[in-house]
């Protein structure tokens, strides 16, 4: 198999957020930000990764890659998807949601595998006409959000759909971390639903005969394994570079 190349997301942040590191001269420079855990992860999975600047044209960049990761970050400006804010809504960085909802759409159009992970997931959804719950309350039990332990903790337990994507990768259920304060609200296909956590919080979407899926908890955090969304997501990738080359 041919190693895959798969382009990861990132946010970007003005350098003066790093004010105590850095001369005055260099604050109104800004700088790319990508957790590590994503190119660990997709390369453990066995693919290639690259991580994404927007400065690139998005057609030109996806041309080239064979898969991409929208990755988690920020909450999604409301006013994407129709909504007002709540008072419990974090930073926004609505260029980065212009960016990546760009990047959905062109992956979605050329058919690129693409997956998303928290924050992605949620914008997937926002791009094919779904709305946010903004803010779920801290659960002090197995739920939602978790933020007070390790990236790494198995705090609750996703149920899958028979028949889904999702439960071919994983069985009935599995175990998850949970690092995110917003969530899917009711999609416009019901169909799209394959996991659910025990509250009802949508935890996997997926679209029948495309090759997108999308996960709410962090697979890339989740250091024991290989998550089967991430080995999904090279195979496939893998595929779909060996599919261009017989063109």
């Amino acid at each position: 198999m041919t190693k895959p190349l798969i382009g990861i997301t990132g946010r970007r942040w003005p350098a003066s957020r790093l004010a105590e590191f850095l001369p005055r001269s260099f604050f109104t420079a800004e700088f790319d930000l990508h957790f590590v855990d994503y190119p660990k992860a997709i390369a453990k999975a066995g693919g290639i990764p690259v991580q994404l600047t927007r400065d690139a044209p998005v057609a030109e960049c996806l041309a080239r890659l064979d898969g991409v990761v929208i990755s988690g970050g920020a909450d999604i400006d409301p006013s994407t998807y129709g909504a007002e804010p709540d008072a419990n809504l974090g930073d926004l960085e609505p260029d980065r949601d212009e960016w990546e909802l760009a990047v959905v759409a062109e992956a979605m159009r050329i058919d690129l595998p693409l997956l998303g992970i928290c924050r992605g997931a949620q914008l997937i959804h926002v791009h094919l006409g779904g709305t946010l719950i903004q803010h779920l309350e801290l659960d002090e039990g197995d739920g939602h959000p978790r933020f007070d332990e390790p990236r790494n903790t198995r705090c609750h337990t996703v149920h899958f759909v028979p028949g889904t994507l999702a439960h071919t990768l994983y069985g009935n259920e599995i175990a998850v971390n949970s690092l995110h304060h917003q969530a899917l609200a009711a999609p416009i296909d019901a169909h799209m639903v394959s996991g659910r956590a025990p509250d009802g919080v949508i935890e996997a979407i997926e679209i029948p005969n495309k090759q997108v899926f999308a996960v709410q908890w962090h697979p890339e955090g989740l250091f024991d394994q290989v998550d089967p969304s991430l080995s999904w997501l090279v195979q496939t990738s893998a595929a779909y570079n060996d599919t261009r080359a017989d063109k």
